[in-house]
């Protein structure tokens, strides 16, 4: 009956962990969806810039006497053929001020200030309850984008998809620190924050490919539709089946006397400040990514679809790269305590970017091997650096900090590649996503290494007082009155089992 009973426990916190991750997946989709159909909804709705592009037409690039995107005027583009067939169009890109707003501002700036204020009030309040009204919120946010007239429709939209995503990260970060112990905590984190990615990933084949079918003739729409209808079905299941589990102080964040813990004072440590600015470069590379990677490959290599390549790196190789990371995190701490997940934050981030170089400079075939390999590494970073934060924050305070983190490292690392396009101008595009980029991995390496000094050593273990020490002061001072503990102790000392919450 044990065996079977700590089985359904494991079954119960493997099936948290996979409804969190979904849910975040989902998120993340519906957030970087609009990057990946940008062209299509721009052409529907009428924003962004006008540009000359290779239309329908299957020529080679080679092929080509003069390449679209070197015209700047539109009776010239719409003029360039090949014995009288014409491979040139004139019209809206997807791109320009307008995308760059929709797609980085709006978006960031509603999902940060909203995220602080949720893990805030998640370190109050019941957080399953608030999981589920943000997956509500944003499933039917990503359900009306689909149904947009104009972009003001689509901006508000965004931003109300922005702050129900918002709540996913520092919530279900507070959920999983309780349930799982400090052995599985990195893999767990590296798991659900690679949602992210994941999301990210699916992002390429759904925006692209559905948007071609055309399913029932709504174009880029269905991809919303889709999109907002699962994130609903999740918010169900959420709301039905996760209980908030009991809260727990884990790691290097216990509090002494009880004494009232300051938020400020906490956010003012050292080691969480160094991590806040390395995790915020190394987000700035991962963004920039994210944001220019379609572009940047359509630009270079406009012959070659490299749309399933991005899905499999992105969730093939990434996603091994996460779990491998937190299993190396896990093993480690055990002997070096928190600095050995900053450690391998350092390593992994100095591996990858070798890699992230050659996927810049190599033509389409090395370019996405490369790609793999940097993945593989650089992935590893989000689930561990998050398992860090809970670790030494004390637990009054732990979603509140979760929340300013998320809010730093996306107004730093979420903004700063509104830079590529200037840098470009001044040095050329591949250069400018080099420095951002694969650049940007470099430094925070360089910053995680630093960081790792600026975090307390693990404690050595006291050693217990012997029971020797015990009987000599209960002789002294008379009868021992531990051999009259009530018997609803001695039955849970002896069956094993402490009282506790359900979380499911």
């Amino acid at each position: 009956m044990i065996g079977v009973g700590e089985n359904f426990e494991g079954f119960k916190k493997a099936y948290v962990l996979g409804i969190l991750t979904v849910c975040y997946i989902v998120g993340e989709l519906g957030h970087y969806l609009i990057g990946v159909t940008s062209r299509a909804t721009a052409r529907d709705i009428n924003y962004g810039d006008f540009a000359c592009q290779l239309n329908a037409t299957n020529f080679e690039k080679d092929d080509i006497p003069t390449q679209c995107e070197e015209i700047i005027d539109d009776q010239a583009c719409s003029n360039v053929n090949i014995n009288g067939t014409y491979y040139c169009e004139w019209d809206r890109n997807g791109l320009g001020l307008e995308y760059q707003f929709l797609a980085g501002p709006v978006f960031i700036l509603v999902f940060t200030i909203v995220g602080v204020v949720l893990g805030i009030a998640a370190d109050k309040y019941n957080r399953s309850k608030m999981l589920f009204v943000c997956t509500l919120v944003f499933g039917v946010a990503i359900v009306l984008q689909g149904s947009v007239q104009n972009y003001w429709q689509l901006i508000v939209l965004r931003m109300i998809m922005a702050a129900g995503e918002s709540g996913c990260n520092p919530l279900a970060t507070g959920i999983m620190s309780d349930i799982f112990p400090e052995s599985k905590r990195a893999l767990v984190m590296a798991i659900f924050n690679w949602g992210v990615y994941g999301g990210y990933g699916i992002a390429f084949p759904v925006g692209r490919y559905l948007t071609k079918l055309n399913v029932f003739d709504l174009s880029w729409r269905f991809c919303y539709y889709l999109t907002g209808v699962i994130a609903l079905v999740i918010a169900v299941f959420i709301g039905l089946t996760l209980k908030e589990p009991e809260r727990k102080a884990i790691g290097n964040n216990t509090t002494q006397n009880n004494k009232k813990v300051s938020l400020c004072k906490v956010l003012m440590k050292p080691d969480v400040v160094m991590l806040m600015i390395a995790a915020s470069i190394r987000h700035c590379g991962g963004m920039t990514f994210a944001y220019n990677a379609d572009l940047y490959y359509n630009t270079y290599f406009p012959e070659i679809d490299l749309g399933w390549w991005l899905f499999a790196v992105t969730i093939g190789i990434g996603s091994i790269g996460v779990v491998f990371g937190g299993i190396v995190s896990d093993k480690i701490v055990k002997k070096m305590g928190v600095r050995s997940r900053v450690l391998v934050l350092a390593l992994s981030q100095l591996i990858s970017t070798p890699g992230a170089f050659g996927s810049i400079y190599f033509d389409p075939l090395w370019a996405m091997i490369t790609l793999a390999s940097s993945y593989f590494f650089a992935e590893m970073w989000f689930g561990i650096v998050f398992a860090v934060i809970v670790e030494i924050v004390p637990l009054e305070v732990r979603s509140s900090v979760v929340g300013v983190f998320m809010f730093v490292i996306n107004n730093i690392g979420g903004n700063l590649p509104i830079l590529v396009d200037p840098v470009a101008k001044l040095i050329g595009y591949r250069e400018s996503i080099s420095i951002f980029y694969a650049g940007f991995y470099l430094i925070s390496s360089v910053l995680f290494f630093i960081t790792m000094y600026f975090m307390e050593k693990k404690e050595e273990e006291k050693p217990i007082q012997t029971d020797q020490n015990e009987s000599n002061n209960v002789q002294q001072q008379g009868i021992d009155n531990r051999s009259y503990i009530p018997d609803s102790i001695t039955l849970q000392h002896l069956s094993g089992r402490t009282a506790e919450k359900n979380y499911y």
